[in-house]
């Protein structure tokens, strides 16, 4: 059983930057991959970046490559998503969740948080 909660989310201009954070509550985070999932209105789920339980592993969908970067702190029980060069594309609502393997796979996540909203203003 994990409690996701994100934070970090708000309006940005293009060009801009916003660091996302989610804590988790459990005992054991460190067993977890951690990913970032967004949904824009309208759109389907889609997957961001993903990192393995001791960090050393990390994945990120081709659209964020080289502007975020997934990291962990597993003293603190959370994860974060440092977003660069933010462009209106990237408005969605982002969600943390937790899951067994670093995949792009939303099946493969079992607990999700509830979302922090990104707007990115053109």
């Amino acid at each position: 059983q994990v409690q996701l909660v994100e934070s970090g989310g708000g309006l940005v201009q293009a060009g801009g930057s916003l660091r996302l954070s989610c804590v988790a509550s459990g005992r054991t985070f460190s067993s977890y991959t951690m990913g970032w999932f967004r949904q824009a209105p309208g759109k389907e789920r889609n997957f961001v970046a993903a990192i393995s339980g001791s960090g050393r592993t990390t994945y990120y969908a081709d659209s964020v490559k080289g502007r975020f970067t997934i990291s962990r702190d597993n003293a603190k029980n959370t994860v974060y998503l440092q977003m660069i060069s933010l462009k209106p594309e990237d408005t969605a609502i982002y969600y943390c969740a937790a899951g067994s393997t670093v995949r792009p796979v939303q099946a493969l996540y079992d607990y999700w948080g509830p979302g922090t909203q990104v707007t990115v203003s053109s």
